[in-house]
Formats: C-alpha cells, sequence, structure tokens
C-alpha cells in the first residue's frame, strides 16, 4: 500500500540514532544520509514497485501536518487519476495534478492532493502506461 513515506523532525542529529535503531530493528537498512534528510528502504522504479522508503527529513520551521507526505501505490495511471479526482471531490485540494515525473524516472506518474487538514498525499504508478500490477 504504501510506496514511500517523508517525517519531518526538528532536530536531525538528535532524529538519526532513533531511526537507526528502529529501523534496524525491522531490518530496513539505511541507504542515504545528507545535512538535511535519512532514507530508509529502497525506491521503486519501472522495472520494480515492490519496495516502500522513507525519507526522514529537517524541518525549515516548526513540525507541522503540511510539511509531512504520504504516498500510496496505484495499480494504473487510471488509478492515479481517481485517487486525484476521488479527493477534490471529497475536500482535498489540488497539490500536482496526475501526470509523469520524470525527474524521478520516465514511469513515474502521480498525483498530489492536500487533505483538508493540509498533509500533503501522493497516489503513484511506476509502471509504463499500458503496464499495471498484477
Amino acid at each position: 500500500m504504501l510506496d514511500h513515506v517523508s517525517i519531518t523532525v526538528a532536530d536531525l542529529a538528535r532524529a538519526l540514532p532513533f531511526y537507526d535503531a528502529v529501523m534496524a530493528a525491522l531490518g530496513v537498512p539505511c541507504v542515504r544520509r545528507s545535512a538535511d534528510s535519512i532514507g530508509y528502504g529502497a525506491r521503486n522504479g519501472p522495472d520494480d514497485d515492490s519496495h516502500s522508503y522513507i525519507s526522514v527529513v529537517a524541518t525549515r520551521g516548526t513540525v507541522v501536518a503540511d510539511n509531512r507526505h504520504w504516498c500510496f501505490r496505484a495499480p494504473t495511471r487510471a488509478a492515479v487519476d481517481g485517487f486525484h479526482a476521488a479527493a477534490l471531490a471529497h475536500g482535498g485540494r489540488n497539490d500536482g495534478a496526475p501526470g509523469l515525473r520524470p525527474d524521478y524516472h520516465p514511469a513515474y506518474y502521480a498525483a498530489f492532493v492536500r487533505d483538508p487538514d493540509g498533509n500533503r498525499i501522493e497516489a503513484v504508478c511506476h509502471r509504463p502506461e499500458s503496464a499495471g500490477m498484477a
């Protein structure tokens, strides 16, 4: 169900040992470290979309709901379109219409919305248009 999640923290240096420990306990490797974020798990691509990934990111201000991000895996591009339409019909706000996001990879098709509380929610299909999840 979940493709990737971003969690914001006020102090990354303080959060790093905590997330390293809890992710290690779950068998999830740390795969990326930078000055402002830590990444665990594996990113998806057009040939393999069976992974989950979490980013722990230093906030630029107060930790609030609109800095958080949840992404759900969609079986097809049509499902991404349906997710976006349903969200807008039920109190969500557009934060990125359905479409390709080639900065991630050539087949990355996603839509972004804000839920009624301002949380950023995404649906993504990693597979080319002619393919769907089995």
